[in-house]
């Protein structure tokens, strides 16, 4: 192990901090979380979303010669965080599967001879035969693990492979190990200490309540669900924007009504292909479009700080899922609006899935978490106090007055008229910033990013773009005065971003991107496919959409009329097998239809001939 310098009082941290991350003043805890593990000792650390964790473990890797080897499940955080640390120029590299093997051996071979500061692993990784015989071989300062509810079957996000960490401590006892996580209930901080076997562990628990959050929580139907989604939208347009929704289908449809409305979306889900995902997640981190409606496998890991509003479309299966989602607005510390807009059917359908559950032990669980989340949405209590004492947490305050239990009123959910244009939350520091060369530097950097291939909060923060037009600086010196600008990022960028700032004042403009014309919606590209003869699966994967929801569509353009009847659709005769179907059991459901019909017969047939029938009639 690495004998890092003890001598505490004499590391200048805040002249790390200013000379690598740009910041002047540390965040709560982070300062004594960085000088425990500089001692050496174990440490166990509870930090909310944006609460800064990551700067725990990058910071202290910079003293002494060792690596700081990271493990989380994150491949996109780790890309992420190893592109800011190249900025900042901090020497860190990935190592995971989807890499080419060439590359996975050369920087297993780099780590051994201590080119690393952090070397960022996944827990699968780390559970390969060799793993532990290779990393004998790295000059080790530190293991920090992030996500550390994971190794917890009480947590949400049991991964039984986070289990084999607990292998660490026996083989490498000289060396600390940190255990990071934002979710973690008592009971599993308890546990993650346990499985981890730290060693009297610095414990640091920072407050679950994140007052710049403002939590509304609105029971609504099928009907009112979509306009109230759309009020919320228009209120933050331009802003950056998640969207949680149940189903695969439910993002899909979501993605498509919303275009429908004039307002552009990218889908996130599971069943989508590699490429399209990372696509679609490129064009949200590089703000080329701003709403993003994902399923459970969009969020983990994403790193945009200033994210304005989170909004979920259904009951998340717990508080801690909930926490978790809504903990992704307002990284950046600025307000932002987290709301659960529900429907009394999520109830049965929780239910359904916690039944479908082998595992006695685990379906316990699973309903003890799902009473807690009924509780909440259906509870009379402070919102954020809830959370704080669900995770153990007792505020000394009763009311938070950011919720809607508190008073807290977003006045466009119950406006008649869908609000168009709203300046959200000002703050009084914005007084000076020129917003003329504010909204400059962001197109700028939208330019860069796309030049670079690099999200666009990774090139500057929305911060230090604000903090850039209000100082408006014109010296490499003054540069380093602005938040979230580093030696190395002046360096690399300084040049560039007072070259850009000099356009400005000089006159130039920059085009905007959505202002080349308008964009067609999700109906008339499907309407355009159509008419140049795609098939539905044809236009489904073109789309990257379900067949189902395709037809959806269809149905959608052939009932206003837009759209004729094509025989390619099906063969004459399944259609009359439909038609008599209908005319039998009647035209307002595809249910009873479906269930008189031949097995092969799917609903999307059906739900053609019915929007046929119903043009007609």
């Amino acid at each position: 192990m690495i004998v890092l310098d003890t001598t505490l009082p004499e590391i200048d941290l805040h002249g790390l901090l200013r000379q690598f991350w740009g910041f002047d003043e540390f965040r709560p805890q982070q300062e004594a979380i960085i000088r425990c593990l500089l001692a050496g000792r174990d440490a166990a650390v509870v930090m909310p979303t944006g609460g800064g964790k990551s700067l725990c473990y990058q910071l202290p890797s910079l003293v002494g010669n060792g690596t700081t080897v990271v493990i989380s499940p994150l491949i996109a955080l780790m890309h992420d965080q190893a592109e800011q640390l190249a900025q900042m120029g901090i020497s860190s590299a990935v190592l995971n599967s989807s890499m080419p093997f060439a590359e996975q051996q050369k920087v297993m071979w780099d780590a051994k001879r201590g080119v690393y500061r952090l070397l960022y692993l996944s827990p699968e990784r780390m559970a390969r035969e060799g793993t532990i015989d290779w990393l004998h071989n790295i000059p080790l300062a530190l293991f920090a693990i992030d996500e550390a509810h994971c190794i917890s079957e009480w947590g949400h996000e049991f991964r039984p492979e986070y289990r084999m960490l607990g292998r660490l401590r026996n083989n490498f006892p000289d060396v600390p190990i940190a255990a990071f996580t934002a979710s973690a209930t008592q009971k599993v901080r308890h546990d993650i200490i346990q499985q981890l076997g730290l060693d009297q562990p610095g414990k640091y628990i920072r407050s679950f309540h994140r007052p710049n959050l403002h939590f509304v929580i609105r029971q609504c139907d099928s009907k009112t669900q979509f306009d109230l989604l759309l009020k919320t939208l228009k209120a933050h347009e331009g802003s950056t924007v998640i969207i949680y929704a149940p189903t695969i289908s439910a993002v899909e449809t979501t993605v498509d009504d919303l275009g429908q409305n004039g307002i552009e979306a990218v889908a996130y889900h599971g069943q989508m292909g590699a490429e399209a995902r990372r696509r679609n997640q490129n064009l949200w981190m590089a703000d080329e479009v701003r709403v993003l409606v994902g399923t459970l496998a969009f969020g983990l890991g994403i790193n945009k700080p200033h994210v304005r509003a989170v909004i979920h479309l259904a009951l998340p299966k717990s508080l801690e899922q909930f926490y978790q989602e809504a903990g992704r607005a307002g990284r950046d510390g600025e307000a932002a609006d987290c709301l659960l807009l529900w429907q009394k059917k999520d109830i049965g359908l929780l239910a359904y899935f916690i039944e479908q559950l082998k595992d006695k032990e685990e379906r316990n669980r699973a309903w003890a978490r799902y009473s807690v989340m009924r509780e909440f949405v259906e509870g009379s209590a402070c919102r954020p106090r809830t959370l704080c004492k669900y995770f153990g947490e007792t505020p000394k305050w009763e009311s938070c007055g950011a919720c809607d239990v508190c008073g807290y009123t977003l006045a466009w959910l119950d406006a008649k008229t869908l609000v168009t244009e709203k300046k959200l939350l000002p703050l009084e520091s914005e007084t000076s910033v020129d917003e003329g060369l504010r909204d400059y530097l962001r197109k700028w950097r939208l330019a860069m990013a796309k030049q670079t291939k690099q999200p666009a909060f990774i090139i500057l923060h929305d911060a230090t773009i604000d903090d850039l037009a209000r100082r408006v600086p014109h010296k490499f010196p003054d540069l380093l005065k602005v938040f979230g600008i580093g030696q190395a990022k002046a360096e690399k960028l300084g040049a560039e971003i007072l070259a850009a700032i000099q356009s400005f004042e000089n006159g130039h403009r920059l085009d905007d991107p959505d202002q080349h014309g308008p964009k067609l919606s999700p109906a008339e590209i499907t309407l355009q496919l159509l008419q140049g003869g795609k098939s539905i699966a044809e236009i489904a994967q073109i789309r990257d959409r379900k067949v189902e929801t395709i037809i959806s569509t269809i149905c959608s353009l052939v009932s206003l009329g837009k759209i004729e009847w094509q025989p390619t659709w099906m063969t004459a005769e399944r259609r009359k097998l439909i038609e008599a179907a209908a005319h039998q059991m009647g035209f307002e459901k595809a249910s009873p239809i479906k269930e008189i019909l031949p097995p092969e017969i799917s609903f999307g047939e059906i739900r053609l001939v019915l929007a046929d029938l119903s043009k007609n009639q």
